[in-house]
């Protein structure tokens, strides 16, 4: 009986997922005795081969903030379509005031991009990427919406079967 149930822990957990503190801040309520301090984490976690989410946590800890925001990134994971090192086109992401701009890169160019767009980029497994934020520097806006532009990524076969063609005459 224990051995069943050990079978069925490890296939139930997930594949290898590595996990960065994008950011902490410290955030105060002012009540009527004072200030209660809190802290909000930000953290961006993925397997490094197409897989990645992002969370934020808060608590009067910093490990437990970051506990939770780990929690909640596992339950907010998306799968990103990958062209060998890089990514299949180029795509805008955006949230709330947060653009960021995706593009392409040839083999050897390595990651091109800000703290927070490297974070969600290398977790995801991309090696030859460039980016530039366009609007808002705030890193909840730029993490989702590196998020969001890699979402919209579709490969040319997808495209192709929607639209009821073969993928060398989408490419031609």
């Amino acid at each position: 009986m224990q051995e069943k149930e050990k079978a069925f822990r490890n296939e139930s957990q997930e594949p290898e997922l590595k996990e960065k503190v994008v950011t902490i801040n410290r955030v105060a309520k002012v009540v009527k005795g004072g200030r209660t301090m809190r802290f909000s984490a930000l953290v961006v976690v993925g397997n490094e081969n197409g897989h990645v989410g992002c969370g934020t946590g808060k608590a009067a800890e910093i490990p437990d903030a970051v506990r939770k925001a780990i929690e909640d990134a596992k339950k907010n994971m998306i799968e990103v379509p990958l062209a060998g090192t890089t990514i299949p086109h180029e795509v805008i992401g955006t949230f709330g005031a947060g653009e960021v701009l995706l593009r392409p890169a040839g083999p050897g160019t390595g990651v091109i991009a800000g703290a927070c767009a490297r974070a969600v980029i290398e977790l995801a497994g991309i090696k030859d990427i460039r980016t530039k934020s366009l609007r808002s520097n705030n890193p909840r806006n730029v993490v989702t919406a590196t998020i969001q532009g890699l979402a919209n990524l579709k490969r040319a076969d997808d495209v192709a079967a929607l639209r009821g063609k073969e993928a060398k005459e989408l490419l031609s």
